[in-house]
């Protein structure tokens, strides 16, 4: 049977350590991390992640703002309020919440983030940081940064001769994921839904990440005998066991036949989804490192 990664006992690691060092920092300089979340419209999804962030963000000991917004606020409003937060030196890390509404151009907003202040890691020069293999000045996205971690926890930082495959080619996970494991020395191959023989493919790797956001799609018997699979897939189905109308999370790995070929495997919950907002308060923390001109901490 495979070793479960503990995505919540590592999360908690980070996040015991984003503690200590912000009270060394506060304690250093007088400097509190400083991490505003922008949500518009009325999302339930949104809200719950919102919520769970700036909860976070308190435990961690930072300065907590959050601007919610009505969903008819015009892009010309949450540009200028982008810009008013890219000038507040109190601020470190600033987060828009996706989706926003339809009449508002989402990749306009992300750019007009300050890049030194995009912990979500999306603005072009910091994809184009990571994508150069600039990883000391480049903000990562946090579910590819979680998932590498939880990685080298089982495999170690040199990744030098492992084959890694990643099923999905998303700017959020799939893109940002193979050139963190191109830099660890993987040959890394990006597979997705019109990828020829996906099963042959996959068999080939000894590092695994599912990030397609279909449920259950890989199989069993695609994951090679020891491989390590992360499972970055969260998906909602009907759990009629628990009752009529009731649901459960899936990921995109059929787990309980996985689980028998792995060497390591990523659960769903309790896998990389803890992992996302722990390297959030991470990137949040290494902003306020770089704006006093100190070193970037590691996690």
């Amino acid at each position: 049977m495979a070793e479960i990664i503990d995505g919540r006992a590592v999360a908690d690691e980070v996040v015991q350590t984003v503690k200590r060092l912000t009270g060394e920092l506060v304690d250093a300089r007088a400097i509190t991390p400083g991490l505003a979340v922008v949500i518009v419209g009325e999302d339930p999804a949104s809200q719950v992640y919102v919520s769970s962030k700036g909860r976070k963000a308190k435990e961690c000991g930072f300065h907590s703002v959050q601007h919610t917004l009505p969903a008819e606020t015009s892009e010309e409003q949450l540009v200028a309020i982008v810009h008013d937060l890219n000038a507040d030196p109190a601020i470190h890390g600033i987060l828009v919440q996706l989706p926003l509404p339809a009449h508002i151009d989402a990749g306009r907003i992300i750019q007009t983030i300050a890049p030194e202040k995009d912990v979500d890691g999306f603005h072009y020069i910091n994809v184009g940081k990571l994508g150069t293999g600039e990883l000391d000045t480049a903000f990562v996205p946090c579910t590819p940064a979680g998932s590498m971690l939880l990685i080298e926890r089982v495999r170690g930082k040199d990744l030098s001769g492992l084959s890694a495959v990643v099923v999905g080619r998303s700017n959020i996970v799939g893109k940002p994921m193979a050139n963190l494991l191109l830099a660890a020395n993987c040959t890394v191959t990006i597979a997705h839904s019109r990828t020829k023989d996906l099963p042959a493919l996959a068999r080939t790797a000894d590092i695994l990440v599912a990030a397609v956001g279909r449920p259950e799609m890989i199989k069993g018997d695609w994951v090679k005998p020891g491989a390590t699979v992360i499972d970055v897939g969260i998906n909602r189905i009907a759990a009629p066991e628990k009752g009529e109308g009731k649901s459960r999370l899936v990921g995109d790995v059929a787990f309980a036949e996985a689980e028998k070929a792995a060497g390591a495997i990523t659960p769903v919950p309790g896998g990389v989804g803890p992992m996302t907002i722990a390297l959030l308060m991470a990137n949040t923390l290494v902003s306020a490192y770089r704006a006093a001109g100190l070193k970037r901490p590691t996690f």
